[in-house]
């Protein structure tokens, strides 16, 4: 059976599909990629389907699941290259792909996950509302 390659580049892991994804090749990704999220530590995946010409209602849910495992373990999803045809199939089959942000290529989709990964950087450094006012009252003298 073939496995699609998955890529570190820095904290993000590349998912190129350059086979045709048949249900067991599917199954196998989700596995492979969740277990590379745990080792690498990596907070984003781009999952690239340009080469893909057709995608079933089992790839399309596999490819939302994916994205579901790995928002569990902390690393965001996007899928990049997805071709108007496909893009049509998809919302004819009434798939939405919650979780699943989308990009028209992998440059966009690394800039998007670079961009959601500093917010939340941001929101964490920030100190909660009020925390910063609060002083030690003042103990009146006896």
């Amino acid at each position: 059976m073939e496995r699609v390659p998955i890529l570190k580049i820095g904290d993000i892991l590349l998912v190129s599909i350059q086979i045709d994804m048949e249900d067991q090749v599917a199954l196998q990704l989700q596995e492979d990629l969740a277990d590379r999220i745990v080792a690498t530590g990596c907070h984003g995946v781009i999952i690239d389907i340009s080469a893909l010409d057709i995608v079933d209602s089992f790839v399309g849910r596999t490819l939302a699941t994916i994205a579901a495992i790995s928002k569990v373990l902390d690393a965001d999803t996007v899928v990049v290259g997805m071709r108007p045809a496909v893009a049509i199939t998809l919302v004819e089959l009434g798939l939405s792909l919650p979780g699943i942000r989308t990009a028209l290529n992998v440059e966009l989709g690394m800039d998007l996950l670079a961009r959601e990964r500093a917010a939340a950087d941001d929101d964490a450094d920030e100190e909660p509302d009020g925390a910063d006012d609060a002083e030690t009252p003042a103990v009146p003298a006896p």
